[in-house]
């Protein structure tokens, strides 16, 4: 309330101390995993930066030791912007994933021949031409692999990645004649994140063995990259054993690979949503109530959720949602509406329940709502301070960080984007 009354609604938070939070337990999670299992790989942090490019998120997390994941040729200019700042040093791992435009592979051999430490996963079979014409010096490379989507998705085969059986011949043929290239990588990508499912351990089973058959063939291989992160807390009824699921990762890696009699790689995760996710949050006030026929009441909302959570709207995604006050009040069934003319400008069920139960308006006081654990990929996914569906103002975004007494301080990022800013966008201002 503190905020709500010093910047009002609609606003976005970005609580930063939740940020090193997360990575601190990733860490503390894995290196008892590694401890318990008398595991002899190193483990590895990587934030992947496509989560949330904000320079506060960068700056944050990488007070903690970590390493990073680019995605997109313009992620390099960051990169370096981060080493002037000395954010990062050159030994910093920059893991560089993606279907790669020639922009992108220009800038990572930039980067290598100037002595980063930057390793790029080939996705497919000619990536490998723009390394060997631009590469001055020697790299490190890793290779992803197109691990089978879960039954339910619309293809059986991810896009991205080699397909298993090019992997043997590909390294013999382009990477092992090559005195400037070292296969140290194998890096593995689950959609759907890091789940206790058959499925899963079962992809992550074949992608160790294939492991092994890389690594009794090539010696410099070492390490393995996981992705698709660990899930966050999206409901109050959210139950997830992440200590659990970092040992039983470890555990599945050195049984495969004790049975295949072959050393156990160093472990990188790449967590995204991890992250960032649950250091984020979306503030609303609702405007007013409408009832369209017996039984639907609307609280409409003062922005839109298709702008400002546009997960909500694309992919149903569901949200910790929680009334901000008004708790003392009776509670009532409502649908949430946005203010938009878009008729799937709405949310109306939690991740648990088909239902919204908000406190009953007060004319006195009004009432706000909140979203919380939004911290990911919302300003990438609708765009940030862009035009935006009928052309609803991007909120406010307050950071709030907390000092070394529990203080508290409130940092406005950016403020309510303005007519000006979108009427020049439009071409009707210079």
């Amino acid at each position: 309330m503190d905020v709500i009354n010093k910047y009002g609604t609609p606003l976005k938070l970005s609580y930063l101390p939740k940020i090193s939070s997360q990575i601190q337990k990733a860490k503390q999670w894995f290196g008892e995993a590694i401890t318990n299992n008398n595991y002899s790989g190193t483990y590895t942090y990587c934030y992947c930066t496509k989560s949330s490019h904000f320079s506060f998120v960068l700056n944050e997390a990488l007070k903690n030791d970590i390493h990073i994941e680019t995605s997109s040729a313009y992620d390099i200019p960051i990169v370096r912007i981060l080493f002037e700042n000395n954010k990062i040093t050159k030994a910093t791992n920059v893991i560089c994933n993606g279907y790669k435009r020639p922009e992108y592979t220009d800038y990572i051999c930039d980067l290598i021949n100037e002595g980063f430490n930057c390793t790029p996963i080939l996705d497919n079979l000619d990536e490998i031409t723009a390394y060997e014409k631009g590469i001055e010096t020697s790299c490190n490379l890793g290779i992803r692999l197109a691990t089978d989507e879960e039954p339910k998705f619309e293809f059986y085969t991810s896009r991205l990645g080699f397909r298993y059986n090019d992997v043997v011949q590909f390294y013999k043929e382009k990477i092992e004649p090559n005195p400037k290239f070292k296969l140290k990588m194998l890096h593995f990508f689950i959609n759907t994140g890091i789940k206790d499912t058959t499925y899963y351990w079962s992809e992550l089973s074949r992608f160790v063995h294939m492991y092994c058959t890389m690594k009794k063939i090539n010696p410099d291989m070492d390490s393995i990259d996981i992705g698709g992160g660990w899930p966050i807390k999206t409901s109050v009824h959210f139950e997830y054993d992440y200590k659990y699921m970092a040992d039983q990762i470890v555990k599945t890696i050195k049984k495969v690979c004790d049975e295949e009699g072959v050393p156990t790689p160093n472990i990188f995760t790449e967590f995204g949503s991890f992250t960032v996710g649950e250091s984020g949050a979306a503030v609303y006030s609702v405007l007013g109530s409408k009832l369209q026929n017996d039984k639907e009441e609307w609280y409409m909302i003062d922005s839109s959720f298709i702008t400002t959570l546009p997960d909500v709207w694309g992919l149903s995604q569901k949200y910790l949602l929680l009334a901000v006050n008004g708790w003392d009040k009776p509670y009532k069934k409502v649908k949430l509406g946005g203010i938009t003319c878009d008729s799937m400008d709405y949310y109306n069920s939690e991740a648990h329940q088909n239902l919204v139960f908000m406190p009953e308006l007060d004319e006195k006081e009004p009432t706000y709502i909140g979203f919380f654990h939004t911290g990911a990929y919302q300003e990438s996914l609708g765009g940030y301070g862009g035009i935006q569906h009928c052309l609803v103002p991007a909120p406010k975004h307050i950071l709030i960080d907390k000092d070394a007494d529990g203080n508290f301080s409130y940092n406005l990022f950016a403020p309510e984007q303005t007519k000006e800013s979108m009427l020049k966008i439009l071409g009707y201002k210079a």
